[in-house]
């Protein structure tokens, strides 16, 4: 069954939106894959310090934004297929994938703001730990260097 005027132009839109979203999932996921296996940032999260290592803190959000760019994938994918193919059932699990992810984000944003004062405490820890011992390294690589450099004239 094809639709015409208005509803046809609101189909294409949600396609295009739809892209736009699979695409922003696939940049996110990505990011998240080549933070985690990046030679250069895995030195800088496995950087140890004495008897520690970085703080979960920093492998949890690699590993969410990882599902996220997924889940934006596959929710993407869910609502350009479902709208260019005029599918009830895929608009629908799309849609219920939608609440499922507003459900997700109220919850992450809960969780965060109640541990905010430790997941600040690990990450100022964790930087003051790494700055010290970068200032005494001798025989760190300038880009090292220069990343911590950054971190602590940025931040």
């Amino acid at each position: 069954m094809g639709v015409e005027g208005c509803t046809k132009c609101i189909k294409y839109l949600l396609f295009v939106f739809n892209f736009i979203f699979w695409l922003a999932g696939g940049i996110i996921l990505g990011v998240a894959l080549w933070l985690r296996h990046d030679s250069q940032t895995t030195n800088i999260l496995y950087l140890q310090l004495g008897d520690k290592q970085a703080p979960n803190t920093f492998y949890v959000g690699i590993y969410i934004l990882i599902a996220v760019g997924a889940v934006m994938m596959f929710v993407g994918f869910l609502g350009c297929y479902g709208a260019i193919q005029e599918s009830q059932c895929l608009l629908g699990t799309f849609f219920t994938c939608l609440v499922i992810l507003f459900a997700c984000e109220v919850a992450a944003g809960i969780w965060g703001f109640v541990n905010k004062d430790q997941i600040a405490k690990d990450v100022k820890q964790f930087y003051d730990q790494a700055f010290q011992q970068a200032l005494m390294a001798e025989s760190e690589t300038n880009n090292g260097k220069a990343v911590v450099k950054t971190f602590h004239e940025t931040v």
